[in-house]
């Protein structure tokens, strides 16, 4: 049976979210025997070799963003190595579930961002789906509880951070290549992440196995970023963008099957709540931009 683009989008979607989740894992795990920061440094120099080899094969590098975009992307570069530090250092003390939760938030947080920023309208629907939302991500948190993990702050910190990288990306001519933005942050955060290890941990002797497995999360970081490029271009992004919550379905199971982690009932509620008010965000902005569009082939005849 031939797949149609749909499903296909859907497919890589599934694929980069099951990448993403597989590399946290990757991340988590390596970063109990040599550090947080060397973990960042060892992945970053895999990542740095595949996606700079990936981009000199397609000529990327011979057309340079003029000085606008190139200042947009030392922006967001920042905004992504704060998000991945403050991410990847809750991920150390939190489960994985529940730090992948509360990055589900994001479309609820961007589409508020765009608002006030962006001067962006969003509707009292939209409005009410984001407070919600916000309420989920307190469920999450669980703040005041036994349950609470002031690392969880930490959490909400990378969620400021990546809200803001993507709003510059708003910015960005859609000329410049994103991988020649993914290789720019990622050699950002391979250079930090060393930095770092010198400055705070020092060098750890690692065994093979530790350097293959940072190896193998620096391909399945790529292929995360590869496959979402590849679900928005071949799918309709109404139909694809909702699979990526399919994340959360690789984040408990590893939780659960490495480090024996179950997310609570007010976690899980908090993460059903998130989850649902971000597909209600994303199929509103649907249906306002097929709304807009018939008003424009309508207006054109």
């Amino acid at each position: 049976m031939k797949l149609t683009e749909n499903m296909t989008g859907a497919l890589f979607m599934c694929g980069s979210m099951a990448g993403f989740a597989f590399n946290d894992a990757a991340i988590k795990y390596a970063s109990a025997d040599i550090g947080i920061y060397q973990s960042i440094f060892v992945r970053g120099l895999f990542a740095v070799i595949l996606i700079g080899l990936v981009a000199w094969r397609k000529n990327v590098f011979r057309a340079f963003p003029d000085r606008r975009n190139h200042r947009l992307i030392a922006w967001r570069s920042l905004w992504e190595l704060g998000g991945t530090l403050t991410f990847l250092t809750a991920l150390f003390y939190l489960p994985i579930a529940n730090i992948t939760a509360l990055l589900q938030a994001l479309p609820l947080t961007v589409t508020l961002a765009a608002a006030w920023f962006l001067n962006e309208s969003i509707g009292w629907r939209r409005g009410v789906a984001i407070f919600v939302g916000f309420v989920g991500v307190l469920l999450i948190v669980q703040p005041g509880t036994d349950g609470f993990n002031a690392y969880s702050l930490l959490g909400l910190l990378c969620v400021l951070f990546v809200t803001a990288r993507d709003l510059v990306v708003r910015k960005l001519d859609r000329s410049v290549s994103s991988l020649y933005v993914s290789f720019v942050t990622a050699v950002v955060i391979t250079i930090t992440g060393g930095l770092l290890t010198v400055i705070y941990e020092g060098w750890t002797p690692m065994q093979l196995s530790e350097v293959l497995l940072l190896g193998v999360a620096g391909c399945l970081i790529f292929a995360g970023y590869f496959f979402s490029v590849a679900a928005m271009r071949v799918g309709e992004v109404s139909f694809v963008t909702p699979f990526r919550y399919t994340v959360m379905i690789w984040a408990i199971a590893l939780g659960y099957f490495i480090w024996g982690d179950i997310p609570n009932m007010l976690t899980m509620f908090g993460m059903a709540i998130v989850i649902g008010m971000g597909m209600f965000t994303f199929w509103r902005e649907a249906s306002l931009r097929r709304r807009a569009n018939r008003k424009l082939t309508a207006r054109s005849h």
